[in-house]
């Protein structure tokens, strides 16, 4: 591997890790009639450390507010916040696409802490 081609995997690992994605739970989830998509405000949980934070998710389609509450997710922490309408999200809760382009929030298979970091 040549000096210049290793430098720009590092440099791309780094990257990577600018991004702070932690592990929270779902403590609260709203209705958010005013967003352009059908969505939840969520209240999330990241432990001591980070706290409590908000996020406006479009999770309508696949969970309930029932499902979510008390779920175990991962979001990005350390973006900036958005304003949607007059709700400010904190942090971008994670998820995959299903078959229809639908979210699927990521979580991890096991219990780890509240807060605890993705590496």
């Amino acid at each position: 591997m040549e000096i210049k081609e290793a430098q720009n995997k590092i440099r791309e690992f780094n990257d990577f890790q600018k991004l702070d994605i932690r592990v929270g739970k779902v403590i609260e989830v709203e209705d958010f009639p005013e967003a352009k998509n059908p969505s939840y405000k969520l209240k999330i949980n990241f432990g001591k450390n980070v706290g409590i934070k908000k996020s406006g998710a479009q999770l309508v389609d696949n969970y309930s507010k029932d499902e979510l509450k008390n779920k175990i997710i991962l979001a990005v922490i350390n973006l900036p916040a958005k304003k949607i309408g007059s709700f400010t999200s904190e942090v971008l809760t994670l998820g995959v696409p299903d078959e229809n382009n639908k979210c699927i929030l990521i979580k991890p298979d096991k219990d780890v802490t509240l807060g605890a970091r993705l590496y």
